[in-house]
């Protein structure tokens, strides 16, 4: 079967919630990035077989998502494009969905990526209020209208936050937050280590962007509602941040007991990623360079009350899969929705113990280093637009590997609703 490549890769700047995209819509953000991506490659452009992008948030104005980016960014109207959601691994499910249709010889040339406007994510109506104005739509005469006119309450116009909506889990009640303390308490994560750990995303993503490393992967965005103004860079970046001014910060999700707060928690964000996958044959055909192949993908269920662990899962099922150990991968990229998320996969892979009683591992599946995770920083630093941020991980993990002239490298993330999600990249 064909090895699928990534040729090349762009993404927006990742920008704070409601500050400089809070009114570019989804569609537009990623169809900017698709048209930088393609005027860098002009050559796939009439070789293109579909188009998939990860979103999780659709807006209802732009349903199938993927086919407004396609059209806007100006690909002929006969390559077909489709949505895929898998929270905040639907990024990385859009590669996941190219690699197999490659793999299965339906195709050679994929458009992939992920787009989400956190932003813009709507305040809903509530039941009641649905019904009330239905009813009102619904009758005809001026007394049946005064008479539900009369039923008029003001709660009926208590919006339901759309976002705080998706970032709780329908199944447990617990929101993202709420359920990593569970596992805090489970591991015995102190607030000190989070807010180390918080410090060193932000103090590794502020040297990558003041180095240009960051600049790599983004396409600057002329604002559509002020073309005058650009953005360059993420601005969730805290060059100046000190473990003092995050020891200061309050816990959000427990007031008294809790550990989270902003500071160690990853930025509600906007921004878009998109990538060219296709098949090796047809990037060599193509002439085009090669900045990874993908070999493998592993996908985990796991506990929703324990969402976070999935990254341990999905890397255990997938070096399982492929048969190698983690002395052999190079780079790691786990998406930081929290510090202690990410320490309690650290420490379950890297413990005898605990790689047989969550994972039925004989003994640790493997430590992780450090000064080989996350590089460039995280989510805590660059911020989390869930549809994108699966993508993002694919795009930094290739660039970094290709800088450092390296073999292999592993990218993985929790998924709200008790998933995990984990790719293998390798180069040779």
């Amino acid at each position: 079967m064909s090895e699928v490549v990534i040729v090349d890769g762009l993404r927006s700047p990742f920008i704070k919630y409601n500050t400089d995209f809070k009114d570019v819509a989804p569609q537009d953000l990623a169809a900017i990035v698709l048209k930088a991506l393609l005027k860098r490659n002009p050559q796939i452009v009439n070789e293109i077989d579909e188009v998939i992008v990860g979103n999780v948030a659709q807006p209802p104005e732009a349903a199938n998502i993927a086919r407004h980016i396609a059209l806007k960014a100006g690909l002929d109207v006969s390559i077909p494009a489709y949505t895929v959601q898998r929270n905040c691994a639907s990024g990385m499910e859009a590669v996941a969905q190219a690699f197999l249709k490659i793999k299965n010889s339906e195709g050679s040339v994929y458009v992939v990526g992920g787009v989400e406007s956190m932003s813009q994510i709507p305040l809903l109506f509530n039941r009641k209020a649905q019904n009330w104005f239905t009813d009102l739509m619904r009758v005809r005469s001026l007394w049946s209208k005064l008479a539900i006119l009369l039923r008029f309450r003001p709660s009926l116009f208590k919006p339901v936050i759309g976002l705080q909506l998706g970032l709780t889990d329908g199944f447990t009640g617990l929101n993202m937050g709420e359920s990593t303390e569970i596992l805090v308490n489970e591991f015995g994560i102190s607030r000190e280590e989070q807010d180390i750990f918080a410090l060193e995303s932000h103090l590794k993503a502020a040297r990558a962007q003041k180095e240009g490393i960051l600049a790599e992967e983004i396409t600057s965005i002329p604002l559509p509602t002020n073309p005058s103004k650009i953005i360059r860079e993420d601005n969730g970046i805290r060059p100046e941040q000190t473990l003092e001014a995050l020891n200061k910060l309050k816990p959000v999700f427990f007031a008294e007991k809790g550990t989270l707060t902003a500071g160690n928690s990853s930025q509600i964000t906007d921004g878009a990623v998109m990538l060219l996958v296709m098949s090796e044959e047809k990037a060599r055909n193509l002439e085009l360079p090669i900045l990874t192949r993908v070999k493998m993908f592993g996908f985990a269920g796991v506990d929703p009350k324990r969402m976070g662990l999935g990254p341990a899962y999905a890397m255990a099922k997938l070096i399982r899969k492929i048969g190698i150990s983690f002395k052999e991968v190079d780079l790691f990229e786990i998406n930081e929705a929290f510090a202690a998320q990410v320490i309690a996969n650290l420490r379950i892979m890297e413990s005898d113990k605990l790689s047989n009683d969550y994972l039925g591992f004989s003994q640790k599946v493997g430590k992780i280093p450090y000064d080989r995770l996350n590089v460039n920083g995280g989510a805590i630093a660059l911020g989390h637009p869930v549809g994108a941020s699966g993508a993002r991980l694919i795009l930094t993990l290739g660039l970094e590997m290709k800088r450092r002239d390296v073999l292999m490298g592993l990218a993985s993330l929790c998924v709200g609703g008790g998933q995990g999600a984990a790719v293998l990249l390798q180069n040779y």
